[in-house]
């Protein structure tokens, strides 16, 4: 994936960090908000945008989709609305094997 894998650990995180995560810009992250609807950040009194971890998986089965899969956006949002806890469930096969991989590598690189 496009993404660099991060320990989802904080209870929010902000537009900055959650576009450097995922190596995009924060724009992409504001289009991708008003276009599906299962991304809902949170916003304090300033308007800043605060995304719960739950928002940080969702924004990552959109960018597999969108990137990955190359599915249009139109596209995108149909296979969520009928398939969400199914790219759930694939989502977190998907991050099983890259941690496994990361880890074969790492040790390959110490032998």
């Amino acid at each position: 994936m496009s993404y660099k894998e991060h320990e989802i650990s904080k209870m929010y995180y902000t537009i900055g960090e959650v576009s450097a995560m995922f190596d995009v810009n924060p724009s992409l992250l504001r289009f991708y908000e008003k276009e599906f609807d299962v991304l809902q950040p949170k916003k304090n009194k300033k308007g800043n945008r605060l995304f719960t971890p739950e928002d940080i998986e969702n924004l990552k089965i959109i960018i597999h989709l969108t990137k990955d899969k190359g599915y249009t956006l139109q596209g995108a949002k149909e296979h969520l609305k009928g398939n969400l806890n199914d790219s759930k469930g694939s989502q977190r096969v998907i991050n099983s094997l890259e941690n496994l991989k990361k880890f074969l590598l790492e040790v390959r690189d110490q032998l």
